[in-house]
């Protein structure tokens, strides 16, 4: 075999051996928070997912997510709240245009069809280490990754000292990720 047909055997070996690289997309995905504002659960979604997911389910340890969602596109169906969150106290959408989560490990656990994710979240330039059990479902010839968790809004700067809104925010994933 020629040195060229060992370089590109090599190559296709080595493309075979890693996971899948995937594209999140908007269409099919959904990240949705919930948060009480005056005792009342009220929620929201973000659009403008972009990064990479590299994942193969049988290689956790070379799999990875470096995910953003735009902070612009907070949509809680009311436009004053959406401009207002948009704001310097909020979200400071100009300043920080992206919420950002980059994954720094993936594991089994011993729940069926569950994995569990560690990573970095980073909003407003403060970023914080979060853990949270997810699944991932072939669809469509992508992937459906869903996982849920909570963060404490004040500990990212989002909302000041507001006693009509609770600390805790709860966060829901449905990411869906097409072969790029």
């Amino acid at each position: 075999m020629s040195k060229k047909g060992l370089t590109v055997l090599s190559l296709l070996v080595t493309i075979i051996s890693f996971g899948q690289t995937y594209t999140p997309t908007d269409a099919g995905s959904k990240v949705h928070f919930v948060i009480k504002n005056f005792g009342i659960n009220t929620g929201g979604s973000f659009d403008g997912l972009a990064g990479s997911i590299t994942f193969d389910p049988a290689d956790l340890s070379g799999s990875s997510f470096n995910v953003t969602v735009d902070a612009k596109t907070v949509d809680t169906d009311i436009e004053a709240r959406d401009n207002h969150l948009r704001k310097a106290e909020y979200f400071d959408v100009e300043k920080y245009p992206k919420i950002s989560f980059r994954s720094t490990k993936i594991t089994a656990t011993n729940k069926e069809g569950y994995l569990y994710m560690f990573g970095v979240i980073t909003i407003k330039n403060v970023s914080k280490e979060i853990s949270f059990p997810f699944t991932q479902t072939s669809k469509d010839g992508g992937i459906l990754f869903k996982g849920d968790f909570k963060l404490n809004r004040r500990e990212f700067c989002v909302g000041g000292s507001s006693f009509s809104l609770s600390d805790d925010v709860s966060i829901e994933l449905s990411i869906f990720a097409r072969k790029s």
